[in-house]
């Protein structure tokens, strides 16, 4: 079993957003591209040819990420829509716009997120912040779109979890921490959740014959604005050290962005995947497969996350 694994990761070690295939006449959906990952997955992916839809919370952010595209790249096909991925209602708007269209969706990324908020935020429809933007909302866009995703040849869904999830545990008793909120572990559950849906979803996509891949990637320790994407800042000693070591420590967002893209668009991208950096505790480095902790692999867990997420949601996958 090692042998195997070991050469696909030395395939992958050069592997590059100029290694791409070309994505012409494909449409992608990349949620949380007006900065960071997001950004610059939205970015490699128009620059291949395909149709890209940048959704995000923010008009202002969103029409200045367009420009800053078609500034790099003219011919670039992209545009921005309105997601509020802690609001159900908008995800449901942005959902029935998008299906409208009658289009296939060939990719999703499901990049958006918030992290380690220090007080506990709800969101629209009255859950836990990070556990309702990062997971829920993700969850619930994937079901609503699943229509434009059967209908095209082999799409993919792209989940970004991180490596906060080996220290992640699903709550199920207070998944919305309103007994005990902590930021970290708030935000390592809801990436937990985020591995464990993207693996979910490939067993169901198997089982019920829906023709999609799902595949979950991380970006390692990345220099993105994730942390300001949120009501509120972290502080503290351990936040003070790690913008002190992020040059040692940490790469940049274009890098930071190659095993998503890899998982997006290589042929050789394995459905139930995921791919993170080789480096130093998968922190920064060349494309391969990363580590999946122990808890991420439980499909009982994964099951039992995926009926409290329907009943949340309120979205039907069929």
């Amino acid at each position: 079993m090692t042998a195997p694994a070991t050469r696909m990761n030395e395939s992958m070690k050069e592997w590059t957003a100029a290694d791409m295939p070309a994505q012409t006449g494909k449409l992608a959906v990349v949620t949380g591209a007006t900065g960071g990952l997001g950004y610059e997955i939205a970015l490699a992916l128009a620059k291949a040819g395909a149709d890209v839809i940048v959704a995000a919370r923010n008009a202002a952010r969103g029409d200045r990420a367009i420009r800053n595209i078609r500034a790099i790249c003219p011919d670039a096909r992209v545009h921005f829509e309105l997601l509020d991925l802690a609001s159900l209602e908008s995800i449901e708007q942005f959902a029935a716009r998008t299906v409208t269209s009658g289009r296939q969706l060939d990719l999703l990324v499901n990049n958006a997120g918030v992290m380690a908020l220090p007080d506990r935020h709800l969101s629209a429809d009255g859950y836990e912040l990070q556990f309702a933007t990062n997971h829920l909302g993700h969850f619930a866009l994937t079901a609503r779109l699943l229509p434009l995703l059967k209908g095209a040849h082999r799409a993919c869904v792209v989940t970004l979890s991180s490596l906060a999830h080996r220290q992640g545990r699903i709550d199920v008793d207070d998944l919305q921490a309103s007994r005990s909120y902590q930021p970290w572990k708030a935000y390592a559950q809801s990436k937990l959740a985020n591995l464990l849906f993207s693996l979910e979803l490939q067993r169901r996509s198997e089982a019920n014959g829906w023709g999609l891949v799902s595949i979950g990637a991380h970006p390692g320790s990345s220099r993105t604005e994730l942390i300001a994407n949120g009501p509120g800042t972290t502080g503290g000693v351990l936040w003070r050290l790690s913008l002190l070591l992020s040059p040692w420590l940490s790469q940049f967002a274009a890098e930071g962005a190659l095993p998503a893209l890899y998982a997006a668009t290589s042929a050789a991208a394995q459905g139930g995947a995921y791919y993170g950096p080789d480096g130093f505790y998968e922190m920064k480095g060349r494309v391969a497969h990363a580590k999946v902790a122990q808890q991420a692999r439980d499909e009982r867990l994964a099951a039992a996350l995926w009926a409290l997420s329907n009943e949340l949601a309120q979205v039907a996958w069929e």
